[in-house]
């Protein structure tokens, strides 16, 4: 298909990653040739059951140009979210961007809660236990693996 818009145009490095549980940041770069005069918008969908919303905390760069999207209280859906970024200009047409993410798999894990360690004098050592992260979308807490650094003081 022919996509209205100008080659080049369009915005790059489109990523979101979502951190403390609920909240998420997308980022991208202006399309290396886009006129100087375009502004991007995003607009996102969560699941096909929910309406398409644009960002409503846009991140800029120095020139007021939106290179970003601040989320708060996202929820995981179990399906895939749509997110298409268009653009504006007075000087010519600017192709969209668009791409289905499993938000899951950008999620970044708080640490593990209540970290804990119990050392005796005798053979035995230490014994150190925790509980799991919490976590945007539910998981089976078996799943988790965890790694333990001890330095010897």
């Amino acid at each position: 298909p022919v996509f209205a818009g100008m080659n080049g145009s369009a915005i790059e490095n489109f990523s979101c990653v979502i951190y403390n549980v609920s909240l998420m940041n997308c980022t991208w770069q202006a399309g290396r040739d886009a006129p100087g005069d375009t502004q991007y918008f995003l607009y996102w969908q969560n699941s096909r059951y929910d309406d398409a919303m644009e960002c409503e905390i846009y991140i800029k760069d120095e020139n007021g140009r939106n290179t970003g999207c601040r989320f708060q209280n996202v929820k995981i859906e179990t399906e895939k979210a749509y997110f298409l970024v268009n653009g504006s200009s007075k000087d010519s047409r600017i192709q969209f961007y668009d791409e289905y993410i499993q938000l899951y798999k950008t999620e970044i894990l708080t640490p593990p809660l209540n970290v804990t360690v119990n050392c005796t004098r005798d053979p035995a050592g230490c014994i150190i236990t925790w509980q799991p992260p919490l976590t945007n979308h539910v998981e089976n807490v078996n799943c988790f693996q965890y790694e333990i650094s001890i330095q010897n003081k």
